[in-house]
């Protein structure tokens, strides 16, 4: 078997990719291996059907969110790099890049990775989660774990405390801020189920430990890191 150096070289543009997302090598030739073996047809990019037959994502309650980062109407194709930088998005998240340095931002900023969670319930992409789009991805995550009153008392808390200026939808800016101070209604999921050892675990899945950005992102970042390498 040859080094990674030179099992490298036949990665287009693996250097450059490296450099923009902080992937290594190993994890570049991981992702290459792994789009490869989707790409069944060898047509050298990606279509919204190699997504859907990927098994972990048919069965995620988001998962046609997720697929929906990487194929959406005005981009049906994908080809490598394009597919790399998407999941530069799900990388640990990057303290250390600073807007006073020549560095661009990386994917993996915290201001990124929320951009990236927003986008996946701003649905329309009007730049605001409204009340139906948060219904909407709260249905898909929790299912039949609650009713339906339960469910609307969740997102009716979720924007009281998020939407500062009163206009019945959550904007980027007010996400943000919901995720920096870590108050958010969804956490009164904990008052009203999860009984069993098994229930605590998707708790933690849907509440998370570190604030509102593991509720948008730990488990999918898990899961996709997973599914690709």
């Amino acid at each position: 078997m040859g080094s990674s150096s030179s099992r490298l070289d036949r990665v287009p543009g693996a250097k450059d990719l490296m450099e923009e997302t902080g992937f290594s090598e190993t994890n570049i030739l991981c992702l290459y291996d792994r789009f490869e073996v989707l790409d069944r047809e060898e047509r050298g990019y990606l279509r919204l059907e190699d997504f859907e037959a990927i098994q972990q994502l048919a069965v995620n309650p988001i998962g046609d969110r997720i697929i929906g980062a990487f194929v959406f109407p005005g981009r049906e194709t994908l080809d490598f790099p394009s597919f790399v930088r998407v999941l530069a998005h799900f990388r640990p998240t990057d303290t250390t890049w600073s807007r006073s340095g020549s560095q661009p931002e990386p994917a993996n900023s915290r201001t990124r990775k929320l951009r990236f969670a927003f986008s996946l319930y701003d649905q329309d992409g009007d730049g605001k989660i409204s009340r139906a789009e948060l219904t909407e991805m709260l249905q898909a995550m929790l299912g039949m774990q609650v009713t339906d009153e339960q469910l609307q008392s969740i997102v009716g808390r979720a924007i009281q405390e998020a939407d500062l200026d009163r206009d019945g939808a959550i904007s980027f800016d007010e996400f943000k801020k919901m995720a920096a101070s870590g108050q958010t209604g969804l956490k009164s999921v904990s008052s009203i189920m999860y009984r069993t050892k098994q229930q605590q675990q998707q708790q933690q899945y849907i509440c998370g430990e570190g604030g509102t950005e593991q509720v948008h992102l730990k488990h999918s970042c898990q899961t996709l890191m997973f599914i690709f390498c």
